[in-house]
Parts: C-alpha cells; structure tokens; sequence
C-alpha cells in the first residue's frame, strides 16, 4: 500500500466520493466533470491512484472508502504533528497560538477533550 496522502485536486475529488458513497464509478466520473471539469478518463486514473493507496476501492463499478474522511484526516494531522513538531501535540499548539489566538469556544472545547481523555485513562 502507498503513503496515505493526497494533493488538494485528490482531495477534492475524495470529497466527491466520501459525500456520495457508495456510488457507481460512472456517477462518479460524471460529478466529477460537473464538479472539477474533469474528463472520465481522468476521473478513472486518479480514482485508481486513490485506490492503490489503500484510501478507496471500486469493486465491480462501485467505489466505497476502506477509510473514512474523518480517519484519513485525522492520519494527516498526526502524521503532521509528528512530522514538524517531533510529534509533541503541545509544541504544535504553542505554534499555532503564536499566530492566532484562540476563541473561548476553541478554549472551552479543548479543556472538554482533554478531561475526556483523562476520564479515559
């Protein structure tokens, strides 16, 4: 299997399956024409790309995620994370406070996540 990433043109087209799935590969090859001007060819090639890496399959012209949005992103930002920050979740929020600060909202739900998780342990 590849490396679990994607381009922002795959990941617009990721967008079109994980939005209609299951849907029949020529459906697809049609959205994506009216979505991204996209030829049907273009659509099966890189259609076949996402699923060589493991990310989506076409089973007898019905294309389904093997991961959802949610899991694929959340793949991303760990490997993000790990990637740029040594994998320390506080270095990246120091990072990204450092620039934008947070809304009371974001604050409230972060302490929310982290007492969920110390519920957990």
């Amino acid at each position: 299997m590849s490396e679990m990433q994607m381009g922002a043109i795959e990941t617009r087209f990721a967008e079109i399956i994980w939005q209609n799935e299951p849907l029949p590969s020529a459906e697809l090859a049609r959205l994506a024409e009216k979505e991204l001007q996209w030829k049907k060819t273009t659509s099966y090639t890189v259609l076949k790309r996402l699923c060589d890496k493991g990310i989506f399959q076409n089973v007898k012209g019905t294309v389904t995620s093997l991961i959802s949005r949610e899991e694929f992103f959340s793949m991303q930002s760990e490997k993000f994370v790990d990637e740029t920050f040594s994998g320390s979740l506080p270095a990246f929020l120091a990072a990204f406070t450092a620039r934008k600060s947070l809304t009371p909202e974001e604050v409230k739900e972060l302490r929310k996540m982290v007492a969920e998780y110390e519920e957990d342990e």
